[in-house]
């Protein structure tokens, strides 16, 4: 059986790792939780400059995570990972859909929500920013085009958003449940 990962993607303060971390405080059983970052995010030069641009890195790091996390064994039922990755490069991955199965759900919200999310409790003013705005925008234009579930934070409190992602969770651990 194919190992199950849920993906969990979104601008920076759409609420996906906080709503990530209420999920992994509830201890599920056979779920566990990883965060994209933890490996580093590089500078943009060096990504340029070893691996030809941002975009390169980001699908080289994450066919990555998706090849770990498939090597997690019987223990995992389910992997979730928190990235603010591109569905699309999910889904091309290798091993998609043979190797494990994936899911790919969108944590979105207003702007200006994510902007005073940003500003505020976040401390990082820096990343609300017009370029994070079209990033968001591409996320969700990739969401709808590609039927994933969304996740609309703007009005939630984060242990809501992590009840949602929990019956995803389900969901996606359903060998019967069909992936991408």
């Amino acid at each position: 059986m194919p190992t199950a990962i849920l993906v969990v993607t979104g601008a920076s303060g759409a609420g996906k790792t906080a709503a990530v971390e209420a999920l992994h405080a509830r201890a599920l059983p056979g779920v566990r939780c990883f965060h994209f970052d933890s490996i580093g995010v590089p500078t943009l030069e060096t990504m340029e400059r070893e691996h030809g641009g941002p975009e390169r890195w980001q699908a080289q790091a994450t066919h990555r995570w998706l090849a770990r996390l498939a090597g997690l064994g019987d223990s995992v039922q389910v992997a979730i990972l928190d990235a603010q990755t591109r569905p699309s490069t999910v889904i091309a991955a290798p091993g998609a859909g043979t190797a494990w199965r994936a899911r790919v759900v969108l944590l979105d919200c207003a702007p200006e929500v994510r902007a005073a999310r940003l500003r505020g409790p976040r401390g990082q003013a820096e990343l609300a920013t017009a370029r994070m705005d079209q990033w968001a925008a591409y996320l969700r234009g990739q969401a709808d085009a590609l039927a994933l579930p969304v996740i609309d934070t703007t009005a939630l409190t984060i242990a809501q958003a992590a009840d949602q992602l929990e019956r995803l969770v389900w969901e996606v651990a359903d060998p019967a449940a069909p992936a991408l």
